[in-house]
């Protein structure tokens, strides 16, 4: 099989750990890992910037055309990826959840969905990649040898979310955060281009009462059968 189809998808909503276990399971496979999640809080960051009106379909398309998105591997599989636009890091500032809300609304919008698409193609088109997303295995890489769905429940998600942004020092309400991750969830099951669901040969993993280290050491377990 080519190594172009070499490629791990891991899906599933929002607050679920993706990142995390991809990182770890891309470390473990010797593999590139690609957080198109980031991808697209970076195109939302820079709409917030600029102060755009996100149901301006025109104005977003043009600053987003506009853009060089640039994603530079995290340095070990415990780091986030650095992500720069024009050459500026933004990293620190996308993991908010009004900015993952904001990801949401622009990744409905086709020019944003395209452009980010095609890049993440580009990107993956050598294989040996790990790639998390909300549409990896159903339209990026629908070739991709393994495809995974990972799913929680939403308290477990809103507890690790505010878990993780009281890391980086930020006050957090929790019940707030489960509001918007329970809000996002049915945006993106409900939007009409590349909505959030599992493909249909993908293997669903529930990490409500798993570590990230049991979830990787199964999805290991699936590869290498």
């Amino acid at each position: 099989m080519p190594d172009s189809l070499n490629i791990v998808t891991i899906d599933g909503p929002s607050g679920v750990g993706k990142s995390t276990i991809a990182r770890m399971l891309a470390a473990a496979l010797g593999y590139t890992y690609l957080d198109t999640g980031a991808m697209y809080r970076a195109m939302a960051y820079a709409v917030n910037r600029e102060g755009i009106d996100s149901s301006d379909a025109k104005a977003v398309e043009d600053l987003v055309n506009g853009i060089e998105l640039t994603m530079l591997p995290a340095d070990d599989p415990a780091s986030e990826v650095q992500v720069l636009i024009n050459g500026t890091d933004v990293s620190p500032f996308l993991r908010t959840p009004e900015i993952g809300m904001l990801a949401s609304v622009i990744s409905a919008m086709p020019p944003v969905r395209d452009r980010l698409t095609k890049l993440q193609q580009e990107i993956g088109s050598n294989g040996r990649i790990v790639v998390e997303g909300r549409d990896t295995g159903t339209v990026v890489f629908p070739q991709a040898r393994w495809k995974f769905y990972l799913d929680a429940e939403a308290s477990e998600r809103a507890r690790r979310r505010a878990q993780q942004l009281r890391k980086q020092g930020m006050e957090v309400n929790e019940a707030e955060i489960l509001a918007q991750i329970q809000a996002r969830d049915q945006q993106d099951r409900q939007r009409s281009i590349a909505p959030l669901r599992a493909a249909d040969d993908a293997i669903h993993i529930d990490s409500t009462n798993m570590t990230a280290k049991q979830v990787v050491a199964e999805m290991l377990t699936h590869i290498k059968q």
